[in-house]
């Protein structure tokens, strides 16, 4: 990042919790559940502006996506804070589809890197801009949902698959 960047916040109430968008003049660099006020370990190094205007399509998309209205997101990424293996395969994950999944294996093979399986997992765990680049799209091989560590944790992975169509509903949804 550039001395001269900024970063604009917006908090945006959900099904699956608070959830905060952080724009620069790029586009959308993290995303994540919790309050506007996050810690300082997570504010990025950028000044802060008040900036409703960049953040207004992010919030808007997000809204019409919960409200089953968006199945893809034209939000510019910022991905300038991630290189490497982790950009390959955090690029080839927003590349997967609304409505459907892949194995963490299939991820790795869509992104062309020879991170492994468990490597994949933890660079989903490390997802800084987690719906927008939809690491809950990604599944474990043996029909179990794998790890989330947004959120609720898998209940919320469950709650978005579901909402996209991926997952039946259960007894309990209805």
């Amino acid at each position: 990042m550039t001395t001269q960047s900024t970063v604009a916040f917006a908090e945006v109430p959900t099904p699956v919790g608070p959830f905060v968008l952080a724009v620069t003049e790029v586009g959308l660099v993290a995303s994540g559940w919790g309050s506007r006020e996050w810690p300082a370990d997570r504010r990025l190094g950028l000044a802060e502006v008040h900036d409703a205007d960049r953040t207004a399509s992010v919030v808007a998309e997000l809204n019409a996506y919960f409200a089953g209205e968006l199945k893809t997101f034209e939000t510019p990424i910022d991905w300038r804070l991630m290189s490497g293996s982790r950009l390959s395969v955090l690029q080839a994950l927003h590349r997967v589809p609304y409505g459907t999944a892949v194995t963490y294996g299939e991820l790795a093979r869509l992104s062309g890197s020879s991170v492994p399986a468990r490597g994949i997992g933890s660079i989903m765990g490390s997802n800084p801009i987690p719906i927008i680049v939809p690491c809950h799209r990604v599944v474990a091989a043996g029909n179990g949902l794998g790890g989330f560590s947004g959120g609720e944790g898998v209940e919320t992975k469950r709650w978005l698959l579901t909402h996209e169509g991926y997952l039946q509903p259960s007894l309990l949804d209805l």
